[in-house]
Formats: C-alpha cells, structure tokens, sequence
C-alpha cells in the first residue's frame, strides 16, 4: 500500500510527520515523500526539514494521498503544478487525506466542491468559499476523502483511517504503540471555546505573520538537489 506525503516549502512538521506515524505502521505501508523538485524541504519553523525524494513526475498513482498544512500552504493555492499533481493522485486514489489548511489546497485544486470536510479553525471560511460544506470537527470522512482539523487532530484522523482500512484492533495497536493519549495541561472542548484574545493572537499569524516570517527566514541547513 502506497501513501505519498506532499511537502511543500513551509509545511508545517506535525502535520506531516503526525499521520506519518501512525499510517507508516499499517500492514504493507510503503511511504514515500514528495516535493514539486527533490530537495531536503524547509519546515515553516525554518530549522527542521524532511527529504522530498520523489517529485511529482516520478509519481502515477497512489493508494493514499497524504496532503498537510503550514504557513507555506497559502503560495500553493495558486500552484498549479502542485494542483494538478493532487487532481491526478487523487483520482485513482483509494483514500485522500488533508490535515489542517492541506484541506484548503484540496479545496484549491476543485476535489472538495460538494464535499462535507473539516478543517484548520482559520481555514474554514476559505475552504468553503470553493464550494466545500466545512464542519466545525475533529475529523470527518465523506466518502474517500479523510479531513482533519488543525496540526495535531492529524494523528487523530490517521487512527481513525487506519481503523478504515485495517480494523480497529490494528488502529488500536498503533495508538498504544505510539502511547498516544492526549492529555494536555490546557483543556477546551474546541477551539471555538478559546478566549478570545487567544484567537486574536493566532488570527494575526495565520493570515499573514507566520508566512512573513517564514518567507524572509532562510533555512537552517544546505537544502541539496536529491
């Protein structure tokens, strides 16, 4: 079983590596990391990366299409390489999975109209502007397209698409494997529960201070040609 996880530059690590952990220990996984060009792909942090070793021509088809988010999400809206290489993944695909605003570049590349999904909090008005029914939820499955909410609900859409695909006791196992039990020290139902001030905060960042940063930001680390 193939899965091919696109990065892109500013992506953010959680999102990719989340899911990364949990279906890369499916029966059969074989996974693959994908880029527009082969390279070492900067993080939206700037200091960590992961190697693209496979670019979009030396792709045909995949059993999972793994899209996440980051800052460095919102140039590929517009990319029409990286659109058209998830039109064509995505339609001999068995499942497609976005997490976070990689939601939103689904949505960019026409797959998600007259779909119901979720998606990153500050993303939803922007998914449903290309015609997507976005829902206020942690994961959600509508047919074979898989969503998640924000960075880190990724894991929890992978183990559930892990249940999908190879049953629960399986799905099970990974989660115990990865001692994954969330149980942090701030508890909101939701972001819709978060104080306000908190939102602003994050708002702020999310339509235009993370992708400044990142863009005026150079790498840590030689980003070589693979």
């Amino acid at each position: 079983m193939r899965i091919t996880v696109l990065l892109f530059d500013g992506f953010t690590m959680l999102d990719a590596v989340g899911g990364y952990a949990v279906l890369g220990w499916l029966p059969d996984a074989e996974v693959e990391f994908v880029a527009e060009t082969k390279t070492v792909v900067a993080d939206d942090l700037r200091s960590g990366g992961m190697a693209a070793w496979r670019d979009y021509s030396e792709v045909e088809k995949t059993d999972i299409l793994y899209v996440p988010g980051g800052p460095g999400g919102r140039p590929q809206l517009t990319n029409e390489a990286t659109l058209a290489f998830i039109r064509r993944l995505h339609e001999t695909s068995t499942w497609t999975f976005g997490v976070c605003n990689g939601v939103e570049i689904l949505a960019a590349a026409g797959i998600l109209k007259g779909r119901t999904v979720t998606t990153n909090y500050y993303a939803r008005e922007s998914v449903a502007s290309f015609g997507a029914n976005v829902v206020p939820a942690r994961y959600h499955r509508d047919g074979k397209i898989v969503t998640t909410a924000g960075v880190s609900a990724g894991i929890d859409g992978a183990l559930f698409l892990a249940r999908l695909i190879a049953g629960e006791e399986i799905a099970k196992t990974i989660q115990l494997g990865i001692e994954y039990y969330p149980h942090p020290p701030f508890s909101y139902a939701s972001p819709d529960d978060v104080p306000e001030s908190i939102h602003n905060t994050i708002r702020a960042a999310e339509e235009t201070g993370l992708l400044e940063q990142m863009e005026t930001t150079q790498p840590c680390f030689p980003q070589p040609s693979l």
